[in-house]
């Protein structure tokens, strides 16, 4: 396989960008993955259906020269993983999502015996599977994408074979899951057997970048989460010790909640302002309602209009739909457009008034 890994460093921005060329049947694909240095990287492919060497060649050719027509370098290769062979082919994965806990559910969660707690972390949600010498990453869609090196390394140290769930962070993996170990499905396993069976398996080799999310208990949860508030945390996970792990997130409700700390959503740009603005829109239902602007700090790529988003903000107005003090977060390609709906908000109420 032909690859090359290039590097943009300049002010704040610290960016890596890899192409390779990967034989596959009779003919051969172009993929590629970027994204800032020491993250996991977005992933993709500049060709849908296998084509012959040299039209591959040539495009694989092409990006190169446009990126180092931009300022990138070729440097040592090693930073990340290369682009997974088929980013566009689902992997038959899928991770588990969590319903929002109401602030009122709080106080009656954080006292009940059956439920354990674990901080939510601000990263890249990331599975990492590992078969045999393989070690593949699948995002919050179930697609292939690319594992920062450190972490790969780690993980295909251990000698059996598993599926971990959890948040990439940098490059340190924060493991809160796990859904297979050797031959075992620990799906249907309630939560509890599952935790204590991967603090097990973590426990049995030496893994720097793979960090275990500890779990808290009734008694402990109340004074955790508010340090976890005063220090800036993203939030906090609550899980039934018996509930198994149910892919896709359940219609309402659930026996597993995530409660965030600040209001975050995922938005469409829609078009780009000038000076580092751009519009943001939502579906509600069958319309398209405006979301109001965010800037994109220094240290980011503009988003092109269609790309989701992800953005911090304090609270929306119910009237225009607009988010106030919103901040930019970084695109989101594991989400799809039709999630980004009005049903994420949380509107301004009269005490905030």
């Amino acid at each position: 396989m032909e690859s090359i890994t290039l590097y943009f460093r300049e002010g704040p921005s610290d960016k890596v960008y890899q192409a390779s060329i990967s034989q596959k049947d009779d003919g051969y694909h172009v993929h590629f993955a970027y994204g800032r240095r020491g993250t996991t990287l977005n992933t993709g492919s500049k060709t849908q259906t296998p084509v012959a060497y040299p039209i591959a060649k040539g495009i694989y050719d092409k990006l190169i020269r446009e990126k180092m027509a931009k300022g990138y370098k070729p440097g040592v290769a090693g930073a990340v993983t290369p682009p997974p062979e088929s980013p566009n082919k689902h992997t038959g994965i899928h991770c588990q999502l969590l319903n929002p806990l109401h602030e009122q559910q709080l106080d009656q969660m954080l006292l009940n015996p059956d439920y354990w707690m674990q901080e939510k972390l601000d990263g890249r949600r990331l599975l990492i599977k590992k078969a045999g010498d393989q070690i593949t990453g699948i995002n919050r869609l179930g697609f292939p994408t690319a594992v920062p090196e450190p972490i790969a390394h780690e993980a295909a140290q251990y000698p059996r074979d598993f599926i971990l769930d959890g948040e990439a962070v940098g490059d340190t993996f924060h493991a809160f899951d796990l859904l297979t170990i050797g031959p075992e499905d620990m799906r249907p396993l309630g939560f509890a057997v599952r935790y204590l069976r991967m603090r097990n398996m973590l426990n049995v080799f030496d893994h720097p970048h793979i960090r275990l999310v500890q779990v808290m208990f009734p008694s402990e949860t109340a004074g955790q989460l508010q340090r976890f508030k005063q220090e800036g945390k993203e939030g906090v996970v609550f899980k039934h010790k018996d509930a198994p792990y149910t892919p896709g997130r359940p219609n309402s409700g659930g026996s597993q909640f995530k409660y965030k700390f600040h209001e975050t959503a995922s938005f469409i740009v829609t078009k780009l302002n000038g000076k580092r603005s751009v519009s943001l829109i939502l579906f509600d239902g069958e319309k398209v309602r405006p979301a109001g602007n965010v800037t994109i700090p220094s240290n980011h790529d503009v988003p092109e209009p269609g790309t989701v988003v992800e953005c911090r903000y304090l609270y929306a107005f119910k009237e225009s739909g607009s988010i106030y003090q919103p901040v930019y977060l970084g695109p989101r390609p594991d989400i799809r457009a039709a999630e980004c709906t009005t049903a994420q908000l949380k509107y301004k109420t009269e005490a905030e008034a």
